[in-house]
C-alpha cells in the first residue's frame, strides 16, 4: 500500500501550509496506522521527523513506539508556554482546552482498562 497524505491541518494558504504528513505504513489489527513521516513541501526529500507509534499491546509487544497522550501532553506544554509569554491569545487557550478534553478521555480510556485488567492486550 502507497503512503496516505494526512491534510487536517492545512488550512489553504501556501504561505503557511509547507509540511506535509504521510502515515506510511499498513494499518494494524485496530485499524490504525503507525508510522508517520513530516516532510517539509519545499524541500520533500528532506525528512523533518518520523513518529512512531505504539505498535501492538506493550503486553505482548514492548514499548515499540509513543502514544497519543505524550504528543497531546507535549502540544499541550507548547500551548501553556504560550500562554505563559508574550502569544497569549483566546485561540490558544481554546486549542489547550480542548486538547485537555482529549486527555481527559484517552486517560480515562486506559483507568477503565485497566480497571478490567485488558491494558496491554489485544481485548477490548
Amino acid at each position: 500500500m502507497s503512503p496516505i497524505e494526512i491534510k487536517h491541518h492545512l488550512i489553504g494558504d501556501s504561505s503557511v501550509d509547507n509540511l506535509a504528513i504521510e502515515a506510511i505504513d499498513e494499518p494494524g489489527s485496530g485499524g490504525a496506522r503507525h508510522t508517520y513521516n513530516i516532510f517539509n513541501m519545499d524541500e520533500p526529500h528532506v525528512l523533518q521527523c518520523e513518529v512512531g507509534f505504539q505498535n501492538g499491546p506493550v503486553k505482548e509487544a514492548g514499548i515499540n513506539g509513543v502514544t497519543q497522550e505524550a504528543l497531546i501532553a507535549i502540544c499541550m506544554h507548547r500551548l501553556e508556554c504560550f500562554q505563559a509569554g508574550p502569544f497569549a491569545s483566546p485561540d490558544n487557550a481554546e486549542a489547550l482546552e480542548h486538547l485537555t478534553k482529549a486527555m481527559v478521555a484517552l486517560q480515562r480510556r486506559t483507568k477503565d482498562r485497566l480497571k478490567r485488567g485488558v491494558e496491554g492486550t489485544s481485548q477490548a
